[in-house]
């Protein structure tokens, strides 16, 4: 049994290991994806899912009632027909790849998203996003998986509590979401 203390001890800790540079990355690379109007595609399964869908709202309406300019965020696990299509129709592990390989062009961002770092679905579709040339940049748990092998960019909390990882992945999102808007608007 874990206390509220122990849990957001946990959460401090994993939030210390985290480096600047590893979120500066994550900002600009959105930052320039907007600046030149590129996608940044977004994904992720369960919780992970959530988390995607919640930051595009973040990246998409935020930034362009700030500055009139919207950031081409998408997130592919909101389409539940066409996820639970290729699923039926190929399997789960080629939910995404198909997606990236429609709206994927070289110079987009990718961001996927895994507790574990080893979804298979996350795995298959990072490197498609890799071979059309995008940038791809990971966030995962527990020891990084393969997705920290995979994504060209990753930032992993390393716990195997999977509410912790959601949290910090979470955490890393809004913060640079905060940077990324604070930069554009500076621009505007």
């Amino acid at each position: 049994m874990i206390t509220a203390a122990e849990y957001l001890d946990g959460v401090r800790h994993l939030l210390d290991q985290i480096s600047e540079q590893e979120i500066d990355r994550l900002a600009d690379a959105i930052y320039t994806a907007w600046k030149h109007g590129r996608h940044v595609i977004i994904f992720g399964n369960g919780g992970s899912a959530g988390t995607a869908s919640h930051i595009v709202n973040d990246l998409q309406k935020c930034i362009q009632l700030e500055t009139g300019k919207a950031v081409r965020a998408m997130c592919l696990s909101d389409c539940t027909p066409l996820v639970m299509a290729w699923a039926n129709d190929t399997e789960f592990a080629n939910v995404y790849a198909p997606q990236i390989a429609c709206w994927g062009e070289p110079g987009d961002l990718v961001i996927a998203i895994s507790g574990s770092g080893n979804s298979p679905n996350i795995i298959r579709a990072v490197e498609k996003a890799n071979e059309l040339g995008l940038h791809t940049f990971g966030l995962a748990g527990y020891d990084g998986g393969l997705l920290e092998k995979t994504a060209k960019d990753c930032i992993v909390a390393r716990t195997f509590n999977m509410q912790q990882i959601e949290d910090i992945h979470m955490i890393v999102l809004h913060l640079v979401f905060s940077l990324v808007r604070d930069r554009v608007t500076q621009v505007v």
